[in-house]
């Protein structure tokens, strides 16, 4: 007996997509089955490997997703504040996403897509530190995209207490304005 399934989905990469960032949400990326994928968009098991090869296709396609819409709340930002705040923010208004983004053993790392993605978010990220820190934006780089990569990270996990409704990007700002960081000049 033949199956009862429609032979075309429409925007079956989209469904199937979507179906991951929400398996990923509710278990991590390590839930994401190509199988079980199929089975909640109601396609054939073969379906998803024809639109991404195989689990890490699929992932790196979500990561793809997720760089993209990282690089579109940057592009919002006003300061070099504002864009450590927009990239907590984004962190945890797409937690999915930002799971799997930062996971490069789950990815085709080479993937053209991939890395033209990563290579857009970085130009965004360096030219925020370059408006503030022309001479060399490396470092100040380094240091503000681990600033606000591990509260992002420390917030999703868990490992602050709950904002209670605050704004995770104002208090990536507050976090910013702290002594530590803005010494006194030696003398």
């Amino acid at each position: 007996m033949r199956s009862q399934r429609p032979y075309h989905h429409g925007d079956l990469r989209r469904a199937l997509i979507t179906a991951a960032l929400e398996v990923i949400a509710a278990e991590g990326p390590n839930a994401v089955s190509l199988r079980e994928l199929a089975r909640r968009v109601g396609v054939s098991h073969a379906a998803p490997a024809h639109h991404f090869g195989d689990r890490a296709g699929l992932l790196t396609a979500v990561a793809v997703d997720g760089y993209r819409l990282l690089v579109d709340e940057l592009d919002r930002a006003t300061d070099l504040r504002d864009l450590g705040g927009r990239y907590v923010s984004f962190a945890l208004t797409h937690p999915a996403h930002f799971q799997v983004m930062f996971r490069p053993e789950l990815l085709d790392r080479d993937t053209p897509a991939l890395v033209a993605a990563r290579a857009e978010t970085r130009e965004r990220l360096e030219r925020g530190i370059a408006a503030r820190q022309p001479d060399d934006p490396r470092l100040g780089g380094l240091a503000a995209w681990s600033l606000a990569h591990g509260l992002a990270t420390l917030l999703l996990t868990g490992n602050l207490p709950t904002l209670e409704g605050g704004d995770p990007a104002e208090l990536f700002r507050t976090v910013c304005t702290h002594p530590l960081f803005h010494p006194e000049p030696e003398r």
